[in-house]
C-alpha cells in the first residue's frame, strides 16, 4: 500500500515506527525541549539529519553525538537509537531524511564514525551550509513530485499542506532518484568539505587486510578474535580501528559481505536457499531469510525469481 505524507505523523513520537525500507521521506522540523524519539530496535532505514539551529542529541547504542548548527549526523539502520532536543537547548531545527543509503555513502562517512552506525560530520565549513540547505530543499520539492512534463513515467502528485514543518514521501522511481541525488550532494559536500584527521597508515593497512580476508571467503567462520589475530591486534583494539576506519563494526561488515555473496549465488547458481545460507556462513536458513529480506526487501526465493526492489 502506498505511503503518503498525510499518513505520517507531523512529528515523530516515541511509539512511531520508522518509515518502511525503500521509501525516501524528507522533512524539516522545529522542535522544543521535550521532543524525542526512542527506537530500541533501531530503524529499517538510514536517518540523515542536518541541523539549522539550536541543538539535538542523537544516540546509537551507547554512543552519542551532539548536533549543532551546520552538523550532519547520520544513524545507520539496525541498532537501537534515540534522538532528542539536547538538554539545555531552547530548540532543535533540522532537516531530516529517511531512506536506504547508496552503497558509496558509508565509505564517504566512514572517517566521521563515532561508533558502529553513528556518523557525526561536525566541521562542515560555513560556506557550504547554504548549498546543503538548498539541496535539502530540492529533495523536499522532488519528493513532492518532479516538474510536470518530464517523460518516462506517470508519477502521482502528492498535495502537501504548506506548514512550517513540511514532510513529503517520494513516489515513483523518478521522484526517488531525484531526491536521492540531492541527498548524495549533501553527503558529498559535508564529508568532502569537512576536516578530518589524517588516518594512521599502519592502522589502515591492518583494516584493509581484514577486509580482504572477509571478501576472499565471506562464508568462513570469521570472528572478531580471529580477524584480530590475523592482523596482530587485540580484539578490542582491532574492533575500534575497524569501526573508526570503515564506519561499521567487523561483524556488520561480515554480514554485509555474506549477504552480497548470497545475492550473487542466488543470481548465478541453482543452489537451494538452504545451501546458499550454509555457503555464506549463516547457521540457520530462517535467520538467513530474515536478514536477506531486511537487506534486499524480498526473501531469497523471490529475489532469485527477479522480484527485486
Amino acid at each position: 500500500m502506498p505511503v503518503h505524507a498525510a499518513d505520517l505523523p507531523v512529528t515523530a513520537a516515541a511509539a512511531d515506527p520508522s518509515p518502511p525500507p525503500g521509501l525516501v521521506v524528507t522533512g524539516r522540523y522545529d522542535q522544543l525541549p521535550g521532543y524525542g524519539v526512542n527506537r530500541p530496535r533501531g530503524s529499517d532505514s538510514w536517518l540523515f539529519t542536518f541541523t539549522l539551529g539550536g541543538c539535538g542529541l542523537l544516540r546509537q547504542g551507547a554512543a552519542r553525538a551532539r548536533a549543532g548548527a551546520g552538523d550532519l549526523v547520520v544513524l545507520a539502520p539496525g541498532t537501537g537509537h534515540r534522538y532528542t532536543v539536547a538538554p539545555g537547548a531552547e530548540s532543535w531545527r533540522f532537516w531530516w531524511t529517511h531512506c536506504q543509503a547508496r552503497p558509496s555513502w558509508p565509505g564517504w562517512l566512514a572517517p566521521y564514525a563515532v561508533s558502529d552506525g553513528l556518523y557525526a560530520v561536525s566541521s562542515v565549513p560555513g560556506a557550504l551550509h547554504g548549498r546543503i540547505e538548498a539541496a535539502f530543499g530540492r529533495m523536499l520539492a522532488d519528493a513532492r513530485g518532479p516538474a510536470e512534463g518530464i517523460p518516462g513515467e506517470d508519477i502521482p502528485r502528492v498535495d502537501i499542506p504548506r506548514e512550517p514543518d513540511p514532510v513529503a514521501v517520494a513516489h515513483g522511481s523518478l521522484a526517488r532518484e531525484l531526491a536521492l541525488c540531492a541527498l548524495e550532494e549533501v553527503v558529498l559536500l559535508a564529508a568532502g568539505g569537512a576536516r578530518t584527521p589524517a588516518p594512521a597508515p599502519d592502522a589502515d593497512a591492518r583494516v584493509r587486510r581484514a577486509e580482504e580476508l572477509i571478501a576472499a571467503d565471506p562464508g568462513a567462520p570469521h570472528t572478531v578474535s580471529s580477524l584480530a589475530e590475523s592482523v596482530a591486534l587485540s580484539p578490542s583494539r582491532f574492533a575500534h580501528l575497524f569501526t573508526l576506519r570503515t564506519g561499521r563494526s567487523p561483524m556488520r561488515a561480515l554480514r554485509e559481505a555474506r549477504l552480497r555473496h548470497a545475492a550473487r549465488l542466488l543470481e548465478g547458481t541453482d543452489l537451494t536457499v538452504e545451501r546458499v545460507a550454509t555457503a555464506c556462513g549463516f547457521g540457520s536458513p530462517f535467520h538467513f531469510s530474515r536478514v536477506f529480506r531486511e537487506r534486499y526487501g524480498v526473501p531469497p526465493g523471490a529475489y532469485r525469481a527477479g522480484e527485486r526492489r
